[in-house]
């Protein structure tokens, strides 16, 4: 049997558990009597850890938040996904929170197992992180604090916003939901002035107080994520395309990164793929591996760099057979 602080250790850990657990439970867990459990859950509300309790058959306990950050009680495997999750946040595109993720990476290192800090440091010292060759847009932290608030709260808000062709204008509007795509964040929301939905670069904008009055949410019209890949990405490439291609829709889809573009079926064995890029010979290359016969039309530079491709390739053959002949 545990030593009581070595038990109440133990049920700190299982309370910490995004769940309730019955007293039955806890005292089938640690191997002690119910009463054992009531007794170690007011030594730990004496502690000021907030454990709150439900009666009934489906009653039970659990953590509940307080004024006071406690101790967390991590096992091996989340104390690493949280240092390397923190050496991310350090490096990442949130603007604020590099010093702060440092502080909490020294504090939690500080207090590591050495068996675990050794493989933390592995990680540091044998990965080498590649720049993108288009670093992401820098987002203010406070600014998500506010709009995922006002998400939270319904609350309407308005910001100032530079549009991707660099005019200003101010915006109202209330905001649903917040989408991390890639190095990018979205705000999705219905614009009040334009009367309809909106995807808004979090980058481009600059939130404005006073926050305005509460608003009764609206059903979203379709996935969120959905209608940023469609609007979003699409409105950022320099090159468009409408590509048929002679395969199955569903096969198309589950050949492309959802970034890609979108899949819409002509018939049984032909669908239109809408895609795009910021360079042609970025999409001759998607287009290229795609592994369907496919047709395009436009843009004239997609149709020429093809033909361009389409020679080169054919040259290439015909030299190394050339060779192999010889």
């Amino acid at each position: 049997m545990l030593e009581t602080s070595a038990r109440l250790l133990r049920l700190l850990s299982l309370l910490q558990t995004p769940r309730d657990w019955t007293g039955t439970e806890l005292a089938e867990r640690l191997e002690v009597s119910s009463r054992t459990i009531r007794n170690d859950v007011e030594r730990l509300r004496a502690l000021g850890y907030p454990v709150n309790a439900t009666r009934g058959s489906v009653g039970g306990y659990r953590l509940g938040a307080g004024a006071d950050l406690p101790p967390l009680l991590l096992d091996d495997e989340e104390a690493v996904a949280v240092a390397i999750g923190l050496r991310t946040a350090a490096g990442g595109t949130i603007a604020g929170v590099e010093e702060t993720s440092l502080r909490a990476l020294a504090k939690l290192e500080q207090v590591l197992p050495s068996r675990l800090r050794r493989r933390v440091n592995a990680l540091q010292a044998y990965t080498i992180p590649v720049p993108r060759d288009d670093p992401g847009p820098r987002v203010d932290a406070k600014t998500l604090t506010v709009l995922t608030a006002a998400c939270r709260d319904h609350e309407q808000i308005r910001f100032g916003y530079r549009a991707h062709d660099g005019s200003e204008s101010v915006r109202k509007v209330e905001p649903y939901r917040l989408v991390n795509w890639g190095r990018r964040w979205y705000l999705v929301a219905w614009d009040l002035d334009r009367g309809d939905w909106r995807t808004y670069r979090v980058d481009r904008l600059t939130p404005r107080v006073p926050i305005g009055p509460r608003f009764t949410p609206r059903e979203l019209p379709e996935d969120v994520t959905d209608r940023v890949r469609r609007g979003v990405s699409s409105a950022a490439w320099r090159y468009r395309a409408d590509v048929t291609v002679h395969a199955p829709a569903d096969e198309v889809t589950a050949r492309i990164n959802p970034a890609v573009g979108t899949v819409e079926a002509v018939d049984a064995s032909t669908c239109v793929l809408h895609t795009g890029a910021d360079s042609i010979e970025t999409l001759a290359v998607h287009l290229g591996l795609l592994g369907y016969p496919f047709k395009v039309t436009e843009p004239p530079q997609l149709v020429d760099y093809l033909r361009t491709l389409a020679d080169r390739y054919r040259d290439a053959t015909r030299v190394w057979s050339a060779e192999c002949r010889g």
